[in-house]
C-alpha cells in the first residue's frame, strides 16, 4: 500500500511504510531500540527518530532491539488508546519470519502450536524462562516455509497468539530450534551463524481507528545465510 506521506521519510535508517493523519507504519531496522532506554547512550531509538519528523507520533507497541520489521505509531492520544486496546484484545494481526537451527516439524501448509507458559528468570533478568508453575500462558503458531538440509536451518513463519516478552525467541529455543543470531537464548555457535537476530516482523494488520478501514501491511520476506539467489 503506497503511503500518504505528509513529509520526508524519517531518517536515518527508518523506512516509512504508510502514514496518514492518524497512524504511521514503519519498518524498524535490527539493532535499534523501539523506545529510549536507561542512560544517555540509549536515547537513540525509533520513536525519537520518528518524532523528530512527526512531532505528534506516539508509541503503541514495541519490538525488541534486535528484531526488525513493522511497527505502528499513533498521531493522537485517542488513536493511541484505540490501537493499544486492539493489541490488548488480540485484534491486531502480527506475523514474523525467523531462521532457526534444525528442521522444524510442522504440518504441511499448517501450523504447529507451541503452548508453553513464560515467566521472568529472576536471577538472570531481563531473560525469561519457561515456567510451568508460575508463568503466564503463552502460545505461538509455527509454520515451516523451507528447510535447507545442507545448512540444517529452517525458515519459518510465526504467529504469536499472546504477547509475552521474548516469546518467539524463547518458544523456539525451548523446542530445540533457537533463532540464529540470538545472543540471549542461542548457543555461541548458533549466534555466530548470523551477524544479527534473524527475526523479522513481516505482516501487520489492524482496523484503522478513525476510518474503520481494515489495513494490512507486509514486507519482503527474511533471507537466510547462504540462501541461493535464485530462490523465490
Amino acid at each position: 500500500m503506497p503511503p500518504d506521506t505528509p513529509g520526508p521519510v524519517p531518517s536515518p535508517g527508518i523506512k516509512l511504510v504508510y502514514a496518514d493523519e492518524a497512524v504511521i507504519v514503519l519498518d524498524k531496522p535490527s539493532g535499534l531500540l523501539s523506545v529510549p532506554g536507561r542512560g544517555p547512550d540509549k536515547q537513540d531509538c525509533l520513536s525519537a527518530r520518528v518524532q523528530a519528523q512527526f512531532s505528534d507520533a506516539l508509541v503503541v507497541h514495541r519490538l525488541d532491539m534486535a528484531t526488525s520489521g513493522l511497527m505502528v505509531m499513533a498521531r493522537s492520544a485517542p488513536v493511541q488508546r484505540a490501537l493499544s486496546e486492539a493489541f490488548a484484545n488480540r485484534l491486531v494481526t502480527k506475523r514474523y519470519q525467523a531462521v532457526v537451527k534444525g528442521e522444524v516439524a510442522a504440518p504441511a501448509n499448517g501450523w504447529r502450536v507451541i503452548d508453553l507458559p513464560i515467566g521472568v528468570d529472576w536471577p538472570n533478568r531481563p531473560l525469561r524462562r519457561i515456567d510451568p508453575q508460575g508463568g503466564k500462558a503463552s502460545v505461538t503458531q509455527v509454520q515451516l516455509i523451507h528447510f535447507d538440509a545442507a545448512l540444517n536451518i529452517s525458515h519459518v513463519l510465526l504467529e504469536p497468539l499472546t504477547g509475552r516478552t521474548h516469546q518467539l525467541r524463547l518458544h523456539l529455543q525451548a523446542v530445540g530450534h533457537p533463532i540464529l543470531g540470538d545472543a540471549l537464548y542461542a548457543s555461541a555457535d548458533q549466534v555466530a551463524l548470523s551477524p544479527r537476530l534473524l527475526l523479522h516482523a513481516v505482516e501487520l494488520g489492524f482496523v484503522h481507528p478513525v476510518s474503520g478501514q481494515g489495513l494490512q501491511f507486509s514486507l519482503e520476506r527474511l533471507k537466510y545465510p547462504g540462501e541461493p539467489h535464485t530462490k523465490r
